[in-house]
């Protein structure tokens, strides 16, 4: 399908995809019903920080939840993070209930690693481009930190260099306004650029040590925004 769609010279990465028969490795959770359940929570919380992603984001409910308790629990968060989301399973569930009935003050938003494996880092860019325009046109008073991509696989892996080619698009995003760019890619690389195992063991999620470091970078970037 991705294909057809490049030949008519539309971006694939732009197209919502609901995913209504996908199960989460953690086998007592779907993605369907993970979006029910975070859109009803949306229906009877009133977060001020939302978290907005894939399973890296997903990921502070199972082996961060100890630094999401510290960190967050005075914010009232909504962790809408799911695992192996891509920019158009995002923008689906965006969408369709997961933005409504809230106001927070900030979104955290960190999205397009899944996507380096078979779109462009223009494509990538240009949706997650979208997905910020999605978010203000439903928030329009919301603040969105919007991450670089994180660091993942070997230093010379085709995967890296697309998220480093999307980074570097995505940067001109920060109009200082509602957009805010923000860049914590060193936190998980050494001297030479290799990932630091005991942080991201699997070259990709953060380990219980590497949620606690995101966390000191993430906390004062969430208070600048809401201007604590």
């Amino acid at each position: 399908m991705g294909s057809g769609i490049r030949e008519k010279g539309l971006n694939p990465v732009l197209g919502p995809i609901c995913l209504p028969n996908t199960r989460f490795d953690n086998g007592w959770e779907s993605w369907m019903g993970r979006h029910e359940a975070i859109c009803k929570e949306a229906r009877d919380g009133e977060p001020e920080v939302i978290f907005i992603g894939d399973s890296i984001t997903h990921f502070w409910q199972d082996i961060g939840k100890p630094h999401w308790k510290k960190n967050y629990a005075g914010y009232n968060p909504i962790n809408m993070g799911f695992g192996g989301d891509r920019i158009q399973h995002l923008l689906w569930r965006l969408q369709n209930g997961e933005l409504e009935w809230i106001g927070p003050k900030v979104a955290v938003l960190l999205i397009g690693t899944n996507n380096s494996a078979d779109n462009s880092a223009d494509e990538i860019a240009e949706g997650i481009k979208a997905v910020c325009a999605l978010i203000h046109k439903k928030l329009p008073e919301t603040k969105i930190m919007l991450q670089a991509i994180f660091p993942r696989d070997e230093v010379d892996s085709p995967r890296r260099a697309v998220n480093e080619a999307v980074n570097e698009k995505i940067t001109g995003l920060d109009n200082g306004e509602w957009i805010f760019f923000r860049d914590m890619r060193g936190i998980w690389i050494n001297e030479s650029g290799a990932i630091k195992k005991d942080l991201m063991e699997d070259l990709l999620h953060p380990t219980r040590e590497g949620y606690a470091v995101w966390a000191e970078q993430l906390v004062p970037a969430i208070e600048e925004l809401l201007g604590e």
